[in-house]
């Protein structure tokens, strides 16, 4: 009898960018890729339109993660910060999310993302009612999502 072969779970993950592992976040959304189809038609054509592939848009990655105070804990908004006074083309990033087995060991699937770059930092609302913990959501635009594994 074959082995059984079930899906991959979606609760563990890390995060590589620039090749340095990154742990610690709570959420990454991988925005959808879409392929927009272009009608043509020719003169002697058919009374039909004809589709042909356009332009190849890759959505925005979404990292949610919770706000601390360690060592590298100003290096999302430090890294949004740059962009925003105008270095984007030297923070430009590639990353790199490893999604894993149960146990966290084996790599499952592995997702790559091409110079990536923040469009959006978002820092938690504060609330004195609230005890909810302090989440900072960076939002990066990219050049391109690939799956390789």
């Amino acid at each position: 009898m074959a082995p059984r072969i079930d899906p991959i779970r979606n609760f563990r993950f890390l995060l590589e960018i620039d090749n340095v592992t990154r742990a610690g976040f709570s959420e990454v959304a991988i925005a959808e890729t879409t392929i927009e189809a272009v009608d043509y038609r020719e003169g002697t054509d058919p009374p039909h339109m004809r589709k042909l592939s356009g332009l190849t848009k890759y959505g925005s990655i979404t990292l949610k993660a919770g706000m601390t105070t360690d060592a590298n804990s100003l290096e999302l908004f430090k890294w949004h910060n740059d962009v925003s006074v105008g270095l984007i083309s030297e923070r430009r990033r590639n990353i790199a999310i490893s999604v894993r087995d149960e146990s966290g060991k084996t790599e499952q699937a592995r997702f790559v993302i091409s110079e990536a770059w923040p469009i959006k930092y978002d820092p938690s609302d504060l609330s004195g009612k609230g005890n909810e913990v302090m989440i900072e959501l960076l939002e990066l635009a990219n050049e391109g999502i690939e799956r390789v594994k």
